[in-house]
């Protein structure tokens, strides 16, 4: 698989992110569900905590990469829902550099919104692989 960044401006590459991404010679493509901060059996965790959540919630974005063979560094595009923009924002290095580790910069979308599904959790994560 070849990934080809597209940036007609430049200041979204200093974010951590892509505005679009060229995707050539791929073979599988997973879309990934919201994942949120909630453990194994689907229990909320880290209420009020808006770093512990984007955590968490990658984590499981992570688990459902590993369950289809794929990996944080096959991501192509990141949706991250919250209900508080200003909070995140000064939590997003949690993010940030769990995707830099990856050596990805995905296409990313942040979306404020009123609540979440589950009652208490801050943000959400959906994301789709290429591999």
């Amino acid at each position: 698989m070849e990934r080809t960044a597209v940036n007609p401006v430049p200041w979204s590459v200093e974010l951590g992110f892509n505005q679009g991404e060229v995707v050539s010679g791929a073979t599988r493509t997973l879309y990934c569900s919201g994942q949120t901060a909630t453990d194994g059996d689907g229990r909320p965790r880290h209420d009020g905590d808006m770093a512990a959540q984007v955590g968490l919630s990658l984590d499981n974005v992570e688990a459902v990469l590993g369950a289809a063979g794929m990996a944080l560094a096959d991501v192509v595009r990141l949706t991250v829902y919250t209900t508080d923009v200003e909070l995140l924002l000064q939590h997003y290095g949690v993010l940030a550099a769990r995707l830099g580790a990856a050596g990805v910069a995905p296409t990313t979308t942040m979306l404020g919104v009123t609540r979440l599904a589950v009652p208490g959790q801050l943000v959400e994560l959906e994301a789709t692989a290429v591999a």
